[in-house]
């Protein structure tokens, strides 16, 4: 079972890097961009978008909640095929979601 203080330390951190790398935005995507059906809001968000608005936001909210938390996570694969083209320095931060896979995941 995946330790709850640990994932809500993981997700500060992951803020923390988004900000440092100018990766966190101030504005979030139109609400239209929140109805996608497509994995990761790949049709309406940059991938960014979609670790900030949803994956942060959700999980917090999870855990602030104590509400059930999913089995898995698989979100690293994603975020190293996404950060490829990036400019900034993603390895802190694709470490970080890794991490928080591992931890959900019970690995």
């Amino acid at each position: 079972m995946a330790n709850r203080d640990v994932l809500s330390t993981l997700l500060i951190e992951i803020e923390t890097e988004m900000k440092d790398q100018a990766l966190w935005s101030q504005e979030p995507p139109a609400r239209s961009a929140f109805a996608s059906t497509v994995p990761f809001y790949a049709d309406t968000m940059a991938f960014t978008d979609w670790l900030q608005w949803v994956f942060v936001v959700r999980f917090r909210e999870l855990l602030e909640g104590g509400h059930p938390l999913p089995d898995k996570s698989a979100v690293h694969p994603m975020a190293e095929e996404m950060f490829r083209d990036l400019s900034q320095e993603t390895d802190a931060l694709l470490n970080l979601i890794a991490a928080f896979d591992r931890e959900l995941s019970g690995d």
